[in-house]
């Protein structure tokens, strides 16, 4: 005892020399720096928290930036207002603007065309048809506004078609525009009527080298010729070879006619409201389909026109209103004439209808001087504005869709500038079902591009935003049970040297290019599942009972056989259960399905009614889950191994089996690291490119379909943002996908932290 006291209280044999104490300035100075140090890293840290906010708002900056153009409104700025001689302002029947807005056409009842300067109304060039002086005009009709081609019908049934032609010349190295008129199918008129009945309402369209004339004769036939134009190979003599028909009788006065690019539709508007469709697609055999009435009892049609592509017909009535319609077929291929939508009505009655050349755009001008600016497929009034000149009769608009050229009652001419960038983008257009040409019913479409400029354009974000979710889903419901369970086991049962050699054997795959999976995913894991699909299912069935099953007779071993494995190393005697059952059900696969499938087990779903696509959600899920699982894995496994030791060991002193720490000490206390484990894996999932990419057919559907493909947000904007036009529609609605996608991820990233502080302040007190 006394030796004990002895050794505490000895003086220490080598005391520090007192010259090697700290002095009161030293340690005046160590207390300082430690103080400067402890700031620095306090702002330090705050500041690199600040600046990565700062980088995600001017990356969300960036981003509104370039969307924040589909915002801008219609803007109408009148520039020059004029009057052409007063023989020259009465008897319009069209109005045109060439695409460099410098020279505007005006077509008159007589067969002259005056082109003028539209900056000023001096008149640069009168032409004239080359008609008789007793020829008498009683019809005019248009085809396609690109084509611009127009025909004029004649009191003896003849017709008299012509088309503008611009050419471009540079003297001085300045643009001069010298317009002409051309002939198409020569300067004669051509016989329309073989009876030579006058021609009251006329229509006319080009397809390739063939052009159809029809008209409503002053007797009530309706006539359909078929024009074409052969040049001779030795003579270059042009030789018109005609057909003629004559439709089934309409006994009404018509309003106005039109005819479909393709040549197989022909639409009368009468003048109590009705349109009568007849199919002309075999002219030997046109028959009247349907006649529709299209305004109310009261109300008369003033107004109607084609959108471009010849597809949807837009009709103005006389209170005002504005109507589409286009064909419909419905389950016996039958088209029927169907209303599809309506627009803000006019405070007037409607008079003409300018469509745009290549958009579902239209300008619309009533007679109380208000001029309308519309789009159809976003089904947006987007303008209707007071000219401030009186009634309107024409309307124009240039072929880039920059100018308008406005005739008012007394003939006099208003130029204006237009800004009308992104018509085609609303949030019904985006978010909603939209009714598209050519479908029988509104549907969410992404449909970009076509090899056509008839084509509307379906910018639907839905099924992008439904595919994200999709591929999200099925990687993360592969990927989670294999990660979370892994790394519960890896941390707490495992032995720390097998978790040696597991834990970073899993979080190097992190490491693995993305591009590289996709790759093996579309080439090599697709086919493999689809030639082997009762394999793929017996795996995910079997592979987990046979793991329990071997678990359950490894229980009821004797001791001394169970004994020779040390704790910790069980994990290794189930890689030959998983080799061998994966060996099995690929072995059996073919026998399946022969005996339960027919012998295919892809047609037996087809049969059933489940489409299968070779590069579909369950390749995409089992590709993306190995992307995902290390994330997963590393951080769930960090959080369960940092559990602390004392509530481990309590648990099992007080009598708890390791499942039941396991279940009731080491889940909760991990659990916020466990949940921020989830939603970092699922956020890299919702942000995956390549695998996706690479191993679905990028088919944008919108379901939820294992067995169909699917396309992401982000995939879409890696395949279409290097092919876009940059300021376009389709390249700022791609970066609102951008901006989209960057909201969603910060959405469920800000309640994932939410969420994992509770769950952190709720566990704390273990």
């Amino acid at each position: 005892m006394n030796s004990r006291v002895d050794s505490i209280t000895r003086p220490d044999p080598h005391p520090p020399s007192p010259s090697l104490l700290p002095t009161g300035a030293k340690r005046e100075r160590l207390r300082k720096w430690r103080y400067f140090k402890d700031r620095f890293s306090r702002y330090g840290v705050a500041a690199s928290g600040l600046g990565v906010v700062f980088a995600l708002a001017l990356i969300f900056i960036y981003l509104f930036s370039e969307v924040m153009p589909v915002l801008k409104p219609v803007t109408i700025t009148p520039l020059h207002s004029y009057a052409l001689s007063p023989e020259h302002g009465q008897g319009t029947v069209h109005l045109t603007v060439e695409r460099y807005q410098e020279v505007g056409a005006q077509w008159s009842d007589t067969g002259e065309v005056r082109f003028f300067n539209t900056h000023d109304g001096s008149l640069r060039k009168a032409l004239s048809l080359p008609l008789a002086p007793d020829d008498q005009i009683t019809a005019f009709g248009r085809g396609d506004s690109r084509d611009g081609l127009v025909a004029y019908g004649l009191a003896d049934g003849r017709v008299m078609l012509a088309r503008v032609k611009y050419q471009l010349t540079y003297p001085d190295d300045q643009r001069y525009i010298d317009p002409q008129l051309e002939y198409p199918l020569g300067e004669a008129p051509l016989v329309l009527d073989p009876q030579g009945m006058a021609l009251q309402n006329i229509t006319i369209q080009q397809s390739g080298q063939s052009f159809a004339v029809a008209a409503h004769t002053e007797d009530g036939r309706i006539v359909l010729a078929r024009f074409a134009a052969t040049v001779s190979f030795m003579t270059g003599e042009v030789q018109i070879n005609r057909l003629s028909y004559e439709l089934p009788p309409l006994a009404v006065h018509s309003q106005a006619m039109l005819m479909d690019k393709s040549l197989r539709t022909l639409l009368i508007a009468d003048q109590q409201g009705l349109v009568h469709y007849y199919d002309v697609s075999v002219p030997a055999q046109a028959s009247l389909v349907q006649s529709q009435r299209v305004v109310p009892e009261d109300v008369a049609i003033t107004a109607f026109e084609y959108l471009a592509g010849t597809v949807s017909v837009i009709i103005g009535a006389s209170d005002g209103s504005l109507r589409q319609w286009f064909l419909v077929r419905d389950e016996q291929n039958v088209h029927h004439f169907t209303h599809i939508r309506q627009f803000q009505s006019h405070p007037a009655a409607i008079v003409h209808i300018a469509p745009e050349y290549t958009r579902k755009g239209f300008y619309v001008v009533d007679a109380a001087g208000h001029l309308g600016v519309h789009y159809a497929t976003s089904h947006r009034s987007l303008a209707i504005e007071s000219m401030g000149h009186g009634p309107l009769q024409f309307v124009a608009v240039s072929p880039i869709n920059q100018a308008l050229l406005v005739q008012d009652a007394d003939g006099q001419l208003h130029f204006n500038t237009l800004f009308n960038a992104h018509p085609q983008v609303s949030f019904k257009a985006l978010w909603h079902r939209v009714w598209y040409e050519g479908r029988a019913q509104e549907e969410y479409v992404w449909q970009s591009s076509s090899a056509s400029d008839d084509f509307e354009s379906k910018f639907s974000l839905i099924p992008l935003t439904i595919g994200t979710l999709k591929a999200a889903l099925f990687a993360m419901l592969f990927a989670m049970p294999l990660a979370i369970m892994g790394a519960i086991y890896t941390a707490y049962f495992m032995t720390p040297r097998l978790r040696g050699l597991v834990k970073p054997s899993i979080e190097i795959m992190e490491a693995l290019p993305t591009v590289i999976l996709g790759f093996l995913a579309g080439l090599w894991l697709a086919p493999f599942v689809e030639n082997n699909l009762p394999a793929v299912f017996s795996i995910l069935m079997l592979m987990p009972l046979f793991m329990l099953l071997f678990g359950f007779f490894w229980l009821r071993l004797p001791n001394q056989v169970r004994l020779r494995i040390p704790p910790g190393w069980e994990a290794a005697l189930l890689v030959p259960v998983v080799l061998i059952v994966g060996w099995l059900s690929v072995v059996m696969s073919p026998l399946l399905e022969i005996w339960l499938f027919d012998g295919s087990m892809r047609q037996w779903l087809t049969d059933i009614g489940i489409n299968y696509d070779q590069r579909n959600a369950l390749v995409v899920g089992i590709a993306m889950g190995f992307a995902v699982i290390p994330t997963i894995f590393s951080i769930a496994e960090d959080a369960v191994f940092n559990v602390p030791k004392h509530l481990t060991q309590g648990s099992l002193a007080l009598g708890a089996t390791a499942w039941q720490t396991v279940v009731g000490v080491v889940l909760p206390t991990a659990s916020p690291g466990i949940f921020a484990a989830v939603m970092m894996g699922f956020g890299r999932a919702v942000g995956e490119t390549m695998i996706v990419l690479m191993a679905t057919g990028n088919s944008p559907v919108v379901n939820f379909n294992i067995f169909e493909g699917m396309r992401t947000l982000s995939a879409n904007i890696a395949v279409e943002l290097p092919e876009t036009a940059v300021g376009s529609s389709h390249y700022r609605i791609l970066f609102l996908a951008a901006l989209v996608l960057f909201v969603l991820t910060f959405i469920v990233n800000t309640l994932a932290e939410v969420i994992r502080q509770r769950l952190r302040k709720r566990y704390s007190n273990l």
